[in-house]
């Protein structure tokens, strides 16, 4: 009886155990959501004083994660390993909304050179900071490699945020938004081989070290273009009546090709962007919600990711490596990137002024300090200061670079205003009706302005149903001309579709004339 009495008594005490034990856990939530949500506040609110300075916006989030850590409010975090884990989520979710919201056009003329700055130029940037390691700052072959390989790539998330305001000619801005989305599939294979090396952990073969880069590469690209192209196919079919449903699965399917290039030891960095890339210049519905949806995860991630490498730097290391970062970044911006830009695009006959540009342009951001990482998880041997180093160069020299961009554009004479859009068009299927409802937006630049409806010549079947024009709606008439900033709604029939985009699209570029030789 007594042991029956005791019973109930021992689970109250185990139930007050676990209810406090949740109340902690449940505190500490609410601590953790409310730090998050303010440094994400703070975060949006920053990105106006980065537009009015110039600056990329991840240095003041790599700002406040310094201010949050332990030189700051005192917030304990030095997990390299889930700081790299944490970085290379984000950075797929960072070249996803670079594929997804790069148009094939913009960079169709810019791929061959951008894949050889990809390659041959981050071969030859390895080259020539690995020489100035060694030669300059005493470090082993090894170290000097491995901080070459580190410093080799140009950061997507920088170059998105920063280029697409500088006004470039398509071929410029394409060329070096694929460079970014290419590169980071190269450099981290390098980055890890090195990282192995030093740690004494790789084979020791630079001819298979080179055979492993190139299949995993071929194979990544592969997987990515069969991902891409067979779950737009597929999201297509199963979420198109829902923008936000469709935006997730086109989303998830950029994913899942970083995942399965990695399970099968592929690149899954350069199957995330060419499956993104797919997508993004498929003839899909609702692009407009897909692409402000990646757009919304990207800004996330970045926002995250600079904050997380904020808060594991000590700034306690940082003077001790002010000298080297400053010597290893003038050789990175003033020889090596102008002679890798030079090695990878002479050959397409690019002028010295799109070369010089180029060389300046060659940013850097989290990813080199993600990749500072890599050494230590591999348990490579006097790699310490790399991190520190690493991260003093970014910040130096991004404030060197960012802020000079568009005048170094105008002094080169390629500021000419490229990036007004001349169409913008969005895509809302009614599959249950077999139509399509398309919203189209007329830019500052498209020739549709001063067309009357009639000239558009829509295939049979399509109709301009609605224009709003300065707030005010109507249904156009025949003869009625369109103008700057309208807005279109065409109703069109599923089967021409296409149809129907290509004409209005070749009408903003061409006029009221487009494909008359042909019609």
């Amino acid at each position: 009886m007594i042991t029956t009495l005791g019973m109930p008594h021992a689970d109250f005490g185990a139930r007050v155990t676990f209810a406090s034990a949740e109340a902690d856990n449940l505190h500490a939530l609410s601590i953790a959501l409310l730090i998050g949500a303010a440094v994400l506040i703070i975060s949006i609110a920053a990105v106006r004083l980065s537009t009015r300075s110039g600056l990329p916006s991840l240095l003041l989030y790599l700002g406040f994660g310094l201010l949050l850590g332990n030189r700051g409010l005192g917030i304990d975090f030095s997990d390299e390993e889930l700081t790299q884990v944490l970085g290379y989520a984000a950075l797929v979710l960072i070249l996803t909304e670079g594929g997804v919201t790069t148009k094939w056009d913009s960079i169709r003329g810019a791929l061959a050179p951008a894949a050889a700055l990809a390659t041959v130029g981050v071969l030859v940037s390895i080259g020539v900071v690995a020489v100035a390691a060694r030669f300059v700052l005493d470090m082993s072959w090894n170290h000097a490699l491995l901080i070459g390989a580190i410093l080799a790539s140009t950061d997507a998330a920088a170059v998105f945020a920063v280029l697409r305001k500088v006004p470039l000619p398509r071929r410029v801005s394409g060329m070096l938004e694929a460079e970014s989305g290419f590169n980071d599939a190269p450099v981290v294979l390098l980055v890890t081989a090195f990282a192995a090396q030093t740690a004494r952990t790789g084979d020791g073969s630079w001819s298979g070290l080179a055979v492993t880069v190139i299949v995993e590469l071929i194979v990544g690209s592969l997987v990515g273009l069969a991902v891409g192209w067979l779950g737009g196919r597929l999201m297509a079919r199963v979420a198109g009546g829902s923008s936000a449903l469709f935006a997730i699965g086109v989303v998830a399917v950029s994913v899942l090709a970083y995942a399965a290039a990695d399970v099968v030891h592929a690149s899954g960095f350069i199957a995330c962007y060419l499956a993104s890339l797919v997508l993004g210049n498929m003839a899909l519905p609702h692009r407009a919600a897909v692409a402000g949806f990646a757009t919304a995860l990207g800004w996330l991630a970045q926002i995250g990711l600079f904050v997380l490498l904020g808060l594991l730097a000590d700034p306690a290391g940082f003077p001790s490596q002010i000298i080297p970062a400053i010597v290893l970044g003038l050789v990175l911006l003033l020889v090596a990137r102008p002679l890798s830009v030079f090695a990878s695009c002479a050959p397409f006959g690019l002028d010295w002024r799109t070369q010089a540009f180029l060389s300046w342009a060659g940013l850097r951001g989290a990813v080199p300090v993600v990749l500072a990482t890599v050494p230590v998880t591999a348990g490579a041997a006097g790699v310490e200061g790399i991190f520190d180093l690493v991260f003093v160069l970014v910040i130096i020299f991004t404030i060197v670079q960012a802020p000079t961009l568009p005048w170094v554009a105008h002094r080169l004479g390629l500021d000419r205003g490229h990036h007004s859009f001349d169409l913008a068009l969005e895509a809302t299927p009614f599959d249950d009706i077999g139509a399509h409802l398309l919203e189209v937006t007329v830019g500052p630049l498209s020739r549709i302005a001063g067309v009357q409806v009639y000239e558009l010549r829509l295939p049979q079947g399509a109709n301009v149903a609605l224009v709003v024009r300065d707030g005010t709606s109507f249904v156009p008439k025949e003869t009625t001309p369109l103008r700057r900033g309208d807005q279109l709604l065409v109703v069109t029939p599923a089967a021409v579709r296409t149809a129907v985009e290509k004409r209005l699209y070749a009408v903003s570029r061409d006029g009221r004339l487009a494909g008359w030789a042909t019609d």
